[in-house]
């Protein structure tokens, strides 16, 4: 169920972790976060169908984090973008923890020391960063909180650089009716993910765009997979090898599908609302539950 976050900062629950810079003078106070109104027809933060189902609701400079501090991962990031207005903000932060949520329920610098692993950011850097010069800054200092981060491998590959331009592509695609783009993305948080350093490894991720298009809500679902390349048996006697000796889990090369806005719903346990009746996929392809590898952006159905 959604709660709202503790306002008061908790003991420091990871002691061995480096401490990273604090939020800032005024911390996070007067966030708005996730705007549900931003594209005119409502599109409401998405949340757990399932009521047992914990969560903090995290809000940002134009995002919002739906954090699951079970698994000290987001389950839900959203964005708003206004194309129009973005701002370019060369700087890079350091990352920190979140003060709403204690430091031993987030996903921190342990978990990315000494292995491949990237601090993959949920919502992207640059995605928040428009309006005001104040505002876009703020928003490009907060998307550097650890509960907008969540763990993929470093090697970029042509699956990734797909992931990576997807909000670019559909950016430009929204250019030609009025350059405004919601956009959720988050881990597939699966029961048997594998474990390595306190939390368990996602092994796909997800993403949802939200546009109006000839004045109609639009949608469209991505998931990025970096399941190990191997036969079941196989992956399942490599993670449980892996998890004996504190290793990195096995990790397979990414590979980028477009898939229906329904499907997403399902593997996630999320409630998507009007989404999935709003899914450009044309109707037969999601009537064939095809998931459509991508090689490139040119393959994209919108």
């Amino acid at each position: 169920m959604g709660i709202q976050p503790d306002p008061t900062p908790s003991p420091d629950g990871a002691a061995a972790a480096p401490r990273e810079s604090p939020a800032g003078p005024a911390g996070l106070a007067g966030r708005t976060g996730y705007d549900e109104r931003f594209l005119g027809p409502v599109v409401p933060l998405p949340l757990p169908t399932d009521p047992g189902v914990e969560t903090v609701v995290l809000p940002y400079t134009n995002f919002s984090v739906v954090f699951r501090p079970d698994r000290r991962l987001a389950a839900v990031a959203a964005v708003v973008i206004d194309g129009g207005q973005l701002v370019d903000a060369p700087t890079r932060d350091a990352w920190r923890f979140d003060p709403r949520v204690p430091e031993d329920r987030q996903a921190g610098a342990l978990i990315y020391e000494n292995n491949p692993l990237d601090k993959g950011h949920l919502v992207r850097r640059i995605d928040p960063v428009w309006g005001v010069a104040e505002d876009a800054a703020t928003a490009d200092r907060d998307t550097y909180h650890y509960t907008n981060a969540a763990p993929q491998m470093e090697t970029f590959n042509r699956g990734k650089q797909l992931w990576q331009g997807l909000e670019n592509y559909l950016l430009d695609h929204a250019g030609r009716f009025d350059r405004k783009l919601t956009v959720f993305t988050g881990p597939v948080l699966d029961d048997d993910d594998p474990p390595y350093r306190g939390i368990q490894v996602p092994l796909r991720f997800w993403k949802v765009a939200a546009f109006v298009q000839d004045g109609d809500l639009a949608s469209t679902a991505y998931v990025l997979d970096q399941s190990p390349d191997l036969s079941k048996d196989a992956a399942d006697r490599a993670r449980a090898g892996a998890a004996a000796r504190g290793d990195l889990p096995p990790l397979g090369a990414f590979r980028t599908f477009q898939v229906p806005v329904a499907d997403v719903a399902e593997i996630t346990g999320l409630d998507l609302g009007r989404l999935p009746a709003a899914d450009r996929l044309p109707t037969r392809v999601r009537a064939a539950r095809r998931w459509t590898q991508l090689e490139s952006l040119d393959d994209i159905a919108v």
